[in-house]
């Protein structure tokens, strides 16, 4: 992917957007000056989300993303659809956690070996895959603990996104909307994916008949399994 900085030329491009689009050809007041590097900042900033959105949304919605994936699967597996507002407070804590590490990394305030970050994200995934088997009463207060499993582990996460975009992101000159397009896109593409998760549960749940404590059986192992054989093939200290 082309690295996306602010050359001359882009600066150059964005003032000839902006003074065609207000017809400003004649001599500038300070006023009037001041307004049109004003829409151009603007104009770029919008710039820098419409180009760092949809990479935020492709790093959830991509088949290279399936850790991430089976972690939101694994953290949604208790829910039902009825607990929508609960999974809304579970993906805004996933949000949460890996945005802070992907800032704190974009501003080079920590740093992380890249082989033991992806080593890490199939072990959060069991470790919440084997916590939904204590589930069995599915009460609003048990099922509070993937709460703090969502944001812990989302720090982890974060990690991993912050290896695919630092370099970019810290190349560019508005690190904040980019930061902001990037992780809006996350957020979407999680939202789908819990989506997806939940139709599905509402489907084997009511049609098949299948109560909830097996679907989360089923889904939990299921999970566990793809993420054991993930963790495997990233050990990071293996010869």
């Amino acid at each position: 992917m082309d690295n996306h900085l602010l050359t001359d030329a882009t600066i150059k491009n964005n003032v000839l957007f902006i003074c065609k689009s207000l017809d400003y050809f004649e001599p500038l007041t300070l006023a009037s000056l001041f307004l049109l590097l004003k829409t151009a900042i603007m104009h770029m900033q919008m710039q820098d989300f419409a180009f760092y959105f949809p990479w935020g949304w492709k790093h959830i919605i991509n088949w290279d993303a399936l850790d991430h994936q089976l972690f939101i699967a694994a953290l949604c597996a208790i829910y039902v659809l009825r607990d929508w507002k609960q999974v809304l407070v579970l993906v805004t804590a996933f949000t949460i956690g890996h945005s802070l590490t992907l800032a704190l990394s974009v501003f080079d305030v920590v740093r992380f070996d890249r082989g033991w970050v992806e080593f890490l994200i199939p072990c959060t995934i069991m470790i919440t895959a084997i916590s939904n088997l204590f589930q069995k009463k599915f009460t609003a207060k048990s099922i509070r603990i993937n709460y703090f499993l969502a944001l812990f582990f989302g720090l982890i996460h974060g990690m991993g996104f912050a290896s695919a975009i630092r370099i970019t992101l810290a190349s560019g000159q508005n690190i904040g909307w980019g930061l902001f397009g990037f992780n809006l896109g996350l957020e979407a593409g999680q939202i789908v994916v819990v989506l997806i998760i939940l139709l599905l549960a509402m489907i084997i749940q009511v049609l098949f008949k299948v109560n909830r404590r097996e679907w989360v059986i089923f889904l939990s192992a299921a999970v566990f399994s793809l993420a054991l054989k993930m963790a495997i093939e990233r050990i990071p200290f293996k010869s």
